[in-house]
């Protein structure tokens, strides 16, 4: 496998820009935007994940990259339970929920499996 020098060319960077994206695309449509608090909380988790991974990367030493990358997991983790929340609240609705919730853990998964190969 060769070597990743980039953190754009990883794939849980790639699935957390996508995420953050969707999270945008999806807080700015008016009735997400009338809770302001839990609109910025949303937005700040998934930029939080895309950040951390690309910090963790430049970083350039392993056990400073897989820190990094604990925290990127934590705050997918966070991303998903605030979208459960919008979810109860009415503020997104079941199909959103259900698109946030699968990219959330597909970026977890992908954090896990780049974190479990880092630490061999």
């Amino acid at each position: 496998m060769p070597k990743i020098l980039r953190f754009e060319d990883l794939a849980c960077w790639q699935e957390a820009r996508e995420l953050s994206k969707c999270v945008y695309r999806i807080t700015g449509e008016r009735r997400v935007c009338l809770d302001l608090a839990l609109k910025d909380q949303m937005q700040r988790s998934a930029i939080s994940v895309i950040s951390n991974i690309a910090e963790g990367k430049e970083r350039e030493t392993a056990s400073e990259f897989v820190r990094c990358l604990f925290l990127a997991k934590g705050s997918a983790g966070e991303l998903r339970a605030q979208v459960i929340v919008a979810s109860d609240i009415g503020a997104i609705s079941a199909e959103e929920r259900e698109e946030l919730a699968a990219r959330t853990l597909k970026v977890s998964r992908l954090l896990g499996g780049l974190i479990a190969s880092l630490r061999r």
